[in-house]
């Protein structure tokens, strides 16, 4: 799961993404209001700081939301006023976390936000046989668990979330790549393969001229 994260501290962004990362997210990092314009991209989740360099994270935020992007936001702020919270969840965040925080913590808000931004209420995802725990970050099939790689699972993961759709190859490199990474040209490809070969052939179809679907059982 890709997020962006927005903030100004460098200790702290820093922490964040390490934390995050063994969470099993992808973290794209930016400091400034102006980057976090330019990375906002396909992103499933956004954390960010209210009071950064060059300007208001609720500024930006009430922006994105007339500009009619709906990728859930946690704010993150060192402010503890209840009018700063209402503010924020007036002006389009999801929840809310005060610093100081636990990782643990902002990883399970995170997770909860991004369900609901998709409509669902478990942490599991079910297509069959085959059970995804976003929290655990885990694969099982037939009851056995599947080891999988971080790249991979994001690929299934996103799959997943809606089955029987396809997800062009540039929708599931967004998942796997950061906001500045340079993109292998082959690696969805790759991935795929070792996902067929520990999950079944057909479990993952190709869609030609398209990108990939994953079927419902």
């Amino acid at each position: 799961m890709r997020i962006l994260l927005v903030e100004d501290d460098d200790i702290l962004r820093d922490g964040i993404v390490v934390g995050l990362g063994l969470e099993g997210f992808e973290v794209d990092a930016v400091a400034c209001l102006a980057d976090a314009r330019a990375a906002i991209g396909d992103h499933a989740g956004v954390v960010l700081d209210i009071g950064l360099p060059d300007g208001s994270g609720l500024d930006l935020l009430a922006e994105w939301r007339r500009a009619g992007v709906e990728t859930p936001v946690l704010l993150l702020t060192a402010r503890d006023m209840v009018t700063d919270r209402v503010e924020g969840l007036d002006r389009g965040a999801d929840d809310y976390l005060g610093k100081p925080f636990d990782l643990t913590e902002l990883s399970a808000r995170l997770r909860a936000i991004m369900r609901r931004a998709s409509g669902r209420a478990s942490g599991d995802l079910e297509l069959g046989a085959l059970i995804i725990s976003e929290a655990r970050r885990s694969v099982a099939l037939d009851g056995k668990e599947i080891a999988v790689s971080r790249r991979e699972f994001a690929i299934l993961h996103a799959l997943a979330e809606r089955p029987g759709h396809v997800l062009s190859r540039s929708q599931l490199e967004d998942r796997i790549y950061g906001w500045q990474e340079e993109i292998e040209s082959n690696a969805v490809e790759v991935h795929i393969h070792k996902l067929r070969a520990k999950l079944g052939r057909t479990r993952i179809e190709t869609v030609r001229g398209e990108g990939y679907r994953i079927t419902r059982s």
